[in-house]
């Protein structure tokens, strides 16, 4: 498929067909990632959420008992000799 390049302000925007956004899962609106590899343009869908997951894995470990602190707390003995 061919198509150009159309001027939008300082920048160029492409027309990109429905079809061919359907077949990387994408639509209208959606965030995308773009980079360059081998003189080639790179499109491909961004990372939304990238903390997707995280509550659910949380609840596992506390079900499991594995959500202890993995650092002790540090105790505040020493804080008068401190010089602020």
């Amino acid at each position: 498929m061919h198509s150009s390049l159309k001027k939008i302000g300082n920048s160029a925007g492409i027309l990109i067909p429905k079809p061919m956004l359907a077949e990387i899962g994408a639509k209208a609106g959606d965030s995308i990632d773009l980079t360059v590899e081998n003189g080639r343009i790179i499109m491909q869908l961004a990372v939304n959420a990238p903390r997707a997951g995280w509550a659910e894995a949380s609840r596992q470990l506390a079900a499991e008992g594995d959500d202890g602190l993995v650092w002790p707390e540090f105790a505040n003995d020493d804080d008068a000799e401190l010089k602020w």
